[in-house]
C-alpha cells in the first residue's frame, strides 16, 4: 500500500534542515490543515495511524522538531527549547501560507499549541491537547528527567520493547508485547551499526533538566488565548503530568473544551485508543 504522505523539508532560521510528513488529503481540500506536534522524545511516527485516518478528509502536516527523527540535530543544545521549536514551526507555516489550522499536540506539542495560540490568537480553528495543560505536575517532570537523554542501544526489537516496558510500564499497565514492540518502532530506529537506538539527539536533555527548562513560565496566560476555541483534552487516567484540579480550571477558562479520560493509561495516550479517536472525530466534524 502506497504511503499517504510525502517527505518534505523546510529550513530553520539558523540553517537546519527540518523534516515533515505532508498528507495532502482529498483532492481539492481547502480547509484548515491539521498540524500534529509530537512530544519531547518523539517524532512523526507517533501520529502515523491518526494522520492516516485524518488525511481521508483533511490535509495533515506532521513536523519533526530539531534533533528528532529525520530533522537535523542542532549544534547548539540550548536551542532545544519550546520557544525555538515554535519559531521553527512558524517558519514552516509561513512558507506554506497557512494562517488557520487545527492543532493536535502531545505533551510538549501541547505546550507549543498554547504558545502558537498566544502568539497569534484566532488562527487555531480547533485544538487537541494530549495529556498536557498549562500547569505541569512536578512528579511528572521528575519522571521524564529520569529517562530523557539516557540513551542505550539494543541488539533486537524485543530487547528494545522490554526496555521500554521497564521504563514506562506504570503508564501502560495493560500493554502486551506486541504493543511494546509497536511503541519501540515509533521511538527507536536501526542505527548504522545495526544496533537499535533512540531516534533523538540525547542533548535535548540538557536544557530540559535546567530549572524552568521543561516548560515556559505563565502558560495559563497562553491558554487564555484558546478561550472559546473548540478543544479536546485527552487525559490518561493514570497521568502524573495533568492533575484533576488543572483540568477543572482549564474547563472553567474554556467552556468549549471537552475532556475525555483514557482508562488504565498514563502519560501519554497514543491517540489510537477508541475513546480518543472517537472524541477527535467528534471535535473535528464541524470544523470547516
Amino acid at each position: 500500500m502506497a504511503a499517504k504522505f510525502e517527505h518534505r523539508t523546510w529550513t530553520s532560521a539558523d540553517g537546519l534542515e527540518l523534516h515533515y510528513r505532508d498528507y495532502p488529503g482529498p483532492q481539492g481540500y481547502d480547509g484548515p490543515p491539521v498540524l500534529c506536534l509530537h512530544g519531547l522524545t518523539r517524532n512523526a511516527r507517533d501520529f502515523a495511524a491518526l494522520a492516516d485516518h485524518l488525511s481521508e478528509t483533511r490535509r495533515v502536516i506532521v513536523p519533526e522538531m530539531r534533533g528528532r527523527g529525520m530533522s537535523d540535530y542542532a549544534p547548539d543544545p540550548s536551542t532545544y527549547n519550546p520557544a525555538q521549536y515554535v519559531a521553527d514551526v512558524e517558519k514552516l507555516l509561513a512558507e506554506q501560507g497557512i494562517d488557520r489550522f487545527i492543532a493536535i499536540g502531545t505533551s510538549m506539542g501541547g505546550l507549543m499549541t498554547m504558545m502558537l495560540a498566544a502568539a497569534r490568537p484566532g488562527r487555531i480553528a480547533a485544538a487537541v491537547l494530549n495529556d498536557i495543560g498549562p500547569e505541569i505536575e512536578p512528579a511528572g517532570i521528575e519522571r521524564i528527567a529520569g529517562y530523557v537523554g539516557q540513551g542505550g542501544s539494543y541488539p533486537t526489537w524485543i530487547h528494545a520493547a522490554r526496555s521500554l516496558a521497564k521504563v514506562h510500564g506504570e503508564a501502560f499497565p495493560d500493554f502486551d508485547l506486541d504493543q511494546w514492540l509497536e511503541m519501540a518502532k515509533r521511538t527507536l530506529i536501526v542505527s548504522q551499526n545495526g544496533r537499535i537506538t533512540y531516534d533523538y539527539d540525547m542533548a535535548i536533555a540538557e536544557p530540559f533538566k535546567q530549572p524552568g527548562g521543561a516548560a515556559p513560565a505563565d502558560l495559563w496566560s497562553a491558554f487564555e488565548a484558546l478561550r472559546g476555541v473548540p478543544m479536546l483534552l485527552v487525559r490518561g487516567e493514570l497521568s502524573d503530568l495533568v492533575s484533576p484540579e488543572t483540568v477543572r480550571r482549564m474547563e472553567e477558562i474554556n467552556p468549549a473544551m471537552r475532556t475525555v479520560t483514557i482508562p488504565r493509561v498514563g502519560h501519554a495516550p497514543t491517540l489510537d485508543e477508541p475513546e480518543a479517536r472517537a472524541a477527535i472525530d467528534t471535535l473535528l466534524a464541524d470544523i470547516k
